[in-house]
């Protein structure tokens, strides 16, 4: 019995290293997979963006030679002063920034965070069903109420004017709110419990406690806010009219056309790439410098319902 019993724990023992070798190859040949994919679907991602920056160091001769010039040579630097200053982007660009993104964007995440606030610590009659309310305009796409909102603001005297865009900002955003509230609802209810019993209001409790603690939700509202209303184009083509008026989306389409209208078309898709990757340079920049507090919102919103 003694040897029979060896005999079968020195083969279990010989059959244990195999196992866990075997395993062991099975989990690098899964992570290989994995990896080999996400590379190849970060390449068809980023490759646009490489092209887009490259063909603005370009001439036009590079532009459309067969097949490709994957890497400029010579690189013309000067693309980017020459259409920067050519087509005047110092008026669309303060337009962008003071006029639209920065108001829009600080105005939204202010209501926003007072709205999810309500939503997620403040008890009161009907809060869920005003909730899903608010959740449930998140399906009416905005192309369907465009005409019905230009109409209004035509009436206000509002076209020609950045208020259409600002002031709806005054009124939250339904997907932000329930980004927040969902963050809000993570944060546990001691917290605010002990600034009550401090005397604090709800509005103390909300800038004072809240919002330090939300600092990566707080940060992606920023970013996807910021983004959208920096590569609007629809919105100001409605209500713009005004070239003077024009953000950086109109005005890199102004530019294409008036290239087209004076009957050339030299050093025009060099021109709109130099512009367009300044424009993107932006957002992309403000990801990488707050992409962990960026990925952190993300990975933790939602986790208590």
């Amino acid at each position: 019995m003694t040897s029979a019993s060896q005999t079968v724990t020195g083969t279990t023992q010989v059959q244990q290293p195999s196992k866990v070798r075997s395993q062991s190859f099975g989990n690098t040949v899964a992570k290989f997979a994995i990896y080999t994919l996400l590379i190849l679907l970060s390449i068809t991602w980023i490759f646009p963006l490489y092209w887009m920056a490259t063909s603005s160091l370009k001439d036009d001769p590079q532009i459309y030679t067969v097949p490709p010039v994957l890497i400029p040579n010579p690189a013309y630097w000067n693309n980017f002063y020459d259409a920067w200053t050519r087509f005047d982007f110092n008026q669309a660009a303060f337009n962008s920034v003071f006029l639209y993104s920065v108001p829009v964007t600080i105005l939204t995440l202010i209501s926003s965070l007072i709205v999810a606030y309500g939503f997620a610590k403040i008890p009161f009659r009907g809060r869920e069903p005003l909730f899903w309310i608010c959740i449930a305009t998140m399906m009416l796409p905005w192309q369907v109420t465009m005409v019905p909102l230009f109409i209004i603001f035509k009436n206000l005297g509002w076209i020609n004017t950045y208020w259409p865009f600002v002031v709806p900002s005054m009124f939250g955003n339904a997907y932000f709110i329930f980004l927040l509230r969902q963050f809000f609802r993570s944060i546990p209810e001691e917290l605010s419990d002990a600034a009550r019993i401090d005397g604090a209001g709800e509005f103390g409790i909300l800038w004072r406690i809240i919002v330090p603690l939300s600092k990566p939700a707080i940060a992606v509202v920023l970013l996807f806010r910021f983004m959208w209303s920096w590569n609007d184009y629809l919105g100001p083509l409605i209500y713009i009219n005004t070239e003077s008026m024009q953000p950086l989306a109109l005005a890199i389409y102004r530019m294409r056309t008036l290239a087209l209208s004076m009957g050339t078309t030299a050093m025009a898709y060099p021109h709109l790439m130099a512009v367009s990757t300044l424009v993107a340079l932006p957002i992309i920049l403000i990801f990488i410098f707050a992409q962990r507090t960026f990925i952190e919102g993300i990975s933790t919103t939602g986790l208590k319902g």
